[in-house]
């Protein structure tokens, strides 16, 4: 298991060297963020980020994310110069040395919450998702913005936008998904980059959009499309484990036996009857995930791939990017680090 953290940059105010100090932290997982999407990132924007992440010691082995551009996913004619430019953006990262690309197949929104400050029971703040506020929220006002999202769209521009959805169910976005990947697994495979889809955040449609990387069976499907290693899972057991649906020790087994999970995003969360979650600790007694029970599914299967601590509360005063902050993130990474250190003593 290698342990890395995700770093937004110059601009992140978790500074790399604080990451640095983290024990047992392996690889930054990061990206390019001043380039549109669709467009393709140059060598020397890689070579300098590469640079700045091995100067902190560190490695320079995933990306999180190379994003999806929406006339891929939603198959528009325009879409073969977007998915050409993704087969570039592969290339380019191998010759970096980049090992993993993350990346997901969500239409229009990445991971949606409705707070991103519920003051816990403890006094920290986390990041939370609640129906009832949800049926409230209309993206198509313009006044709804949320960390992960797209925010270059206009207000007409996302109208437009959904008015294209309109005509996009799952089997039509199962098919757009399909094609793209029988366009890069083979760019993937050349180059001995595992691509890594990250499931949707939460496992449903919202807004009336469809959504498809959401549960075991669907998880099985997306595998059979191209039958590869290289086209794998970013399996996030708090994205999967956002819904009573999902038993996630048991998925983080059988794909974890099948060497199709690359990339692991870890994190608890708390499930409510009504299926509204809210983000707590790592630690297992704080929410619905039973993190142990994960950790131990991994090390079974001799799991050599990397892990990153996800979402993290707000705690100690600390100031930031919700849900990427400095301290509860490293206590996740030392939560883990503690478990695999005695699943790895107790085999010998």
């Amino acid at each position: 298991m290698k342990m890395s953290f995700r770093w937004y940059g110059k601009d992140d105010p978790v500074k790399i060297s604080y990451i640095r100090q983290i024990p047992n932290m392996y690889s930054i997982v990061t990206a390019i963020y001043d380039v549109p999407v669709g467009e393709q990132w140059s060598m020397e924007s890689i070579l300098q980020l590469k640079k700045e992440v091995e100067d902190a010691g560190l490695k320079f082995d995933v990306i999180e994310s190379v994003p999806v551009h929406e006339d891929i996913k939603l198959g528009l004619p325009s879409r073969q110069k977007y998915i050409d430019n993704y087969k570039e953006n592969i290339r380019n990262l191998a010759k970096a040395g980049v090992k993993v690309i993350c990346y997901n197949f969500m239409p229009v929104f990445d991971w949606t919450r409705t707070q991103l400050d519920k003051v816990l029971e403890d006094g920290s703040t986390a990041l939370v998702y609640y129906k009832e506020q949800l049926e409230k929220m209309d993206p198509l006002t313009g006044e709804l913005s949320l960390p992960g999202w797209d925010s270059s769209y206009t207000k007409e521009q996302l109208a437009d936008i959904f008015d294209k959805y309109a005509k996009v169910d799952e089997e039509a976005l199962w098919s757009n998904l399909e094609y793209f990947l029988k366009e890069i697994i083979p760019v993937a495979e050349e180059c001995d980059v595992r691509m890594a889809i990250h499931p949707d955040d939460p496992p449903y449609p919202i807004f009336g959009l469809p959504r498809i990387i959401t549960t075991e069976k669907n998880l099985d499907r997306f595998l059979k499309l191209v039958d590869s290693e290289y086209n794998g899972l970013t399996f996030c057991t708090g994205s999967l484990g956002s819904a009573h649906f999902n038993d996630i020790v048991r998925m983080v087994d059988k794909y974890s036996a099948m060497g199709r999970i690359h990339f692991m995003h870890i994190r608890n969360v708390k499930l409510l009857e009504d299926g509204s979650f809210e983000e707590s600790a790592h630690y297992s007694p704080c929410g619905s995930m039973d993190i142990v029970e994960i950790v131990k599914a991994l090390h079974k299967n001799n799991y050599q791939g990397y892990v990153r601590p996800d979402h993290g509360r707000m705690i100690w005063g600390e100031t930031g990017k919700p849900g990427y902050g400095l301290y509860d993130r490293a206590l996740g990474a030392m939560y883990l680090t503690g478990i695999w250190e005695t699943l790895e003593k107790a085999k010998n």
